[in-house]
């Protein structure tokens, strides 16, 4: 799972492996009609096979856009990039068909879904009715978890589950005595998240946390993102007037989170951790923080940014996140598998191991993986979940 205009992540992110985000102000407008090379085919090998990515805009989903970028200059010739429409609740044909242009060159072996819209198992069925080869991998599934691993070779998410009880242990540790959750109807139908939301809830009553269910715009909706973002920026101060400084906040939506941050920074509350995790996701563009091109992938560097903004803000142990970007470390390991697979290195099976280990590859041998089990306690194979190393700032 943003303003037109918000600061947009101005980085270069080197994960673990070494790939790049590159970032800035957008300076033309983002289409979703065509596969987006920068790059001539002649740079690639004479036989030269391709992975497809299918990414948000980076309205929906900043990291996942940046990481297809990154990997279109890393792999010229070989990556053919497409988007979700914005509003892709209300057109999923046109999901459907950006994913029939992606597999409409021969080339394409595998496609990486980052993340997997409502519409893309439908558009899966139809690739495979005339290309049964080409393997789908869901970065983050929005779709019934049973039904979406009847389609891709696997999935992939953050431990949502792990997270319902680690970001209420977390937003404790931090000093929280309230905690607020924001999302939609639309969201809490994704059985991973309403498990989490639900967890959350007893977690608070086991350690002794008020938990508060707001609900908010949903992005997708008549409001759009613009909507969504002021009902929290409007919101945010109701609730710590009511509750005190000392409530956590957290959100399900990319979207939310530059707003989010901003207004937990001005009315000095809480925040544990954003719906992705990352130093990359909304905290340099919320804390304008702005990263020279010689420290550029230099996650260090941001964190020391951040530190520095959240102590000049007196915030100091108020805000968290991951030491890794979470989505943009799973883009990049199902690219590499994408890629394995393509190239006749692995098959059609799924290789577990090897996902394992391009995943840790990324973001880092310290991650706690698992296969992700539904509210019946049965695993779902092909389904890998992971949780990530918190750092709180100021500290």
């Amino acid at each position: 799972m943003k303003k037109n205009t918000w600061l947009i992540i101005a980085a270069v992110v080197v994960v673990v492996g070494g790939f790049m985000l590159f970032s800035g102000k957008d300076k033309a407008p983002e289409t979703a009609s065509a596969p987006a090379e920068t790059a001539p085919a002649a740079e690639a090998p004479a036989e030269v096979t391709k992975i497809g990515i299918i990414t948000p805009t980076t309205s929906q989903g900043e990291e996942e856009y940046r990481a297809a970028e990154e990997l279109i200059k890393r792999f010229p010739g070989r990556v053919l990039h497409v988007t979700y429409p914005d509003k892709f609740m209300d057109e999923q044909e046109t999901t459907m068909q950006q994913i029939l242009t992606l597999a409409s060159d021969p080339a394409v072996k595998a496609i990486v879904m980052g993340q997997g819209y409502p519409g893309t198992a439908a558009a899966i069925d139809k690739v495979h009715d005339s290309r049964p080869e080409v393997i789908f991998i869901n970065v983050v599934p929005h779709e019934d978890p049973a039904l979406a691993v009847q389609k891709s070779v696997y999935l992939m998410e953050s431990d949502n589950p792990a997270r319902g009880r680690s970001i209420i242990e977390l937003s404790k540790q931090m000093g929280a005595k309230t905690f607020v959750h924001y999302s939609f109807p639309r969201h809490m139908a994704m059985a991973p998240l309403a498990e989490r939301r639900d967890l959350f809830e007893q977690t608070c009553k086991e350690i002794g946390v008020e938990f508060v269910s707001v609900n908010a715009p949903d992005p997708t909706g008549d409001a759009g993102i613009a909507g969504a973002q002021q009902f929290i920026l409007e919101d945010v101060p109701r609730q710590v007037a009511k509750y005190g400084k000392e409530t956590a906040f957290f959100s399900t939506n990319c979207g939310m989170q530059e707003p989010l941050i901003r207004a937990v920074m001005q009315t000095g509350a809480i925040y544990p951790e954003q719906c992705c995790p990352s130093p990359y996701h909304a905290y340099p563009g919320a804390l304008g923080i702005e990263i020279p091109a010689d420290k550029a992938g230099d996650v260090d560097f941001l964190i020391e940014q951040i530190n520095a903004k959240v102590k000049e803000a007196g915030a100091e142990g108020r805000m968290a996140t991951w030491k890794v970007p979470s989505n943009m470390a799973m883009i990049y390991a199902a690219a590499d598998y994408g890629f394995e697979y393509a190239d006749g290195k692995i098959g059609a099976e799924f290789d577990q191991p090897e996902a394992e280990a391009l995943l840790k590859k990324y973001a880092g041998e310290n991650i706690q993986i698992k296969l992700y089990k539904g509210k019946d306690g049965v695993e779902i194979p092909r389904f890998i979940v992971f949780v990530g190393e918190s750092v709180i700032f100021g500290q």
